[in-house]
């Protein structure tokens, strides 16, 4: 890992998740590229309980790729993805086409996020 950061939040609770977890299992052909940086305040607080979550969903290491960057968000990709905050949490298909992405701060913690996003796009692809 290339981030210390990813490193699974021990005392999270993934049965108090299971909807998430859940959702993260099902889709096992995605791809998650996490940019963040290990001095940054928001990805120590939010990126543990990512990694938690990842690793409740049995998602290989494989399909995430984590992506350090310096204290001046510079790094592999980061203009080719146009990151500009961090953390960002960018969810590829197969074809690496972005499914969707998480940037920073949302009202949710990012694996919840992400799993009401890949839901609601589940939902418009079968409807």
């Amino acid at each position: 890992m290339s981030l210390e950061t990813m490193r699974p939040n021990p005392t999270w609770d993934a049965a108090s998740y299971e909807d998430t977890v859940d959702t993260l299992a099902t889709h096992d052909d995605l791809t998650y590229k996490v940019w963040g940086g290990d001095w940054c305040k928001d990805c120590r607080a939010l990126l543990p309980d990512f990694g938690a979550a990842l690793e409740a969903a049995d998602v290989p290491a494989e399909r995430i790729d984590e992506i350090a960057l310096d204290q001046d968000k510079q790094g592999p990709g980061v203009d080719e993805y146009e990151i500009e905050y961090i953390p960002t949490i960018v969810v590829e298909d197969e074809s690496g086409d972005e499914i969707t992405r998480f940037v920073e701060e949302e009202d949710v913690p990012p694996a919840v996020w992400l799993a009401q996003e890949l839901e609601s796009e589940l939902e418009t692809e079968t409807a």
